[in-house]
């Protein structure tokens, strides 16, 4: 079979139909220079109904993920808590650490602040207010708190409570000792496991030590109205007060000699806790009568300050209730 309309002297299209498609006579070739061709291209249209967009710094990252909340932002301040004299009022904030210091006798107001939901609430509870409160915002006593707090509408200023002295103390059963935690969330929660377990005293240093006040009492969620919280200058002369009275001086460590639930106890009796990470100073363990640790049956063999206290508390308070 021959090939039709094929001639090798014409170019490859040349013989081919052109299926009805129309003339183009208005692509042509276009000899302008280059540059020339380019100034002559349309300008995009502007909106000139609003403000131009300022250009972002690529430092800036995606828009989504920028938090504005943030405190560390440029010529953002962070919050700092009003001055206030070591020996002034403290501030007591949330439902449960207020309520339960407007029902001691003993604590000594001198304002109280709440919204207008917590006066409510206050009002349906029953409680006998020592002092006019005063009605405010939210704001106003985040102010006062810092914007991370929980105050849940409701802040008192009030004295702090009448501590005894070490040497005052007649302990019956437990008493529980912190050696320099310095965390006041930690010693909240030490507080409320202290006086979930019927703890006598608490006694800490005056110094690298929490004041029993905001964020503390708040952790604390009332403890501080009914465990004594007991300030020493020095933690080795308060152990050798507790001896005198013939107090059982145990201290904890996880570098212990013996396990806590194996180490003789009696009453009365004390436990010593050290700082997280830190653990006993060393002047403090020579001063103590056994060094027992708490043992872990799984891989992590170490516990939050608290949770390690709240632990040592019920290991140690049923042994005493059974011996």
């Amino acid at each position: 079979m021959r090939k039709r309309d094929h001639d090798p002297r014409k170019g490859r299209h040349e013989g081919r139909p052109d299926f009805g498609r129309p003339e183009r006579p208005d692509r042509r070739p276009d000899h302008r220079p280059e540059q020339r061709r380019r100034d002559e291209r349309p300008e995009p249209r502007r909106h000139d109904d609003g403000p131009k967009r300022e250009q972002r710094p690529e430092s800036a990252g995606p828009r989504w993920r920028r938090d504005k909340s943030r405190q560390d932002r440029p010529g953002k301040k962070p919050w700092r808590p009003p001055a206030r004299d070591r020996d002034g009022p403290v501030i007591l904030y949330g439902w449960h650490s207020v309520k339960a210091a407007l029902e001691n006798p003993a604590r000594r107001f001198h304002r109280l602040l709440a919204t207008e939901n917590a006066l409510h609430r206050l009002a349906e509870s029953g409680i006998t207010l020592p002092v006019a409160p005063i009605t405010a915002d939210a704001r106003e006593i985040e102010a006062l708190v810092g914007p991370d707090a929980v105050h849940q509408g409701i802040l008192a200023e009030a004295d702090p409570l009448d501590a005894p002295a070490i040497e005052e103390l007649d302990p019956q059963r437990l008493v529980l000792v912190l050696d320099q935690i310095t965390d006041p969330h930690n010693v909240g929660a030490i507080l409320r496991s202290a006086a979930a377990f019927a703890v006598e005293a608490v006694i800490t240093t005056a110094r690298h030590s929490p004041e029993a006040t905001g964020v503390l009492a708040k952790a604390a969620s009332a403890a501080l109205e009914h465990v004594p919280l007991v300030t020493v200058p020095n933690l080795a002369r308060a152990l050798d007060v507790l001896k005198d009275k013939n107090v059982f001086v145990v201290g904890l460590d996880s570098s212990g000699e013996s396990d806590l639930a194996t180490v003789p106890l009696r009453a009365p009796l004390a436990l010593v806790v050290g700082a997280e990470g830190k653990g006993l100073r060393q002047l403090t363990r020579s001063h103590c009568d056994a060094v027992a640790r708490i043992a872990l049956p799984g891989r992590i063999k170490s516990l939050n300050v608290s949770n390690a206290t709240a632990l040592a508390l019920y290991v140690a308070g049923g042994r005493l209730a059974t011996e």
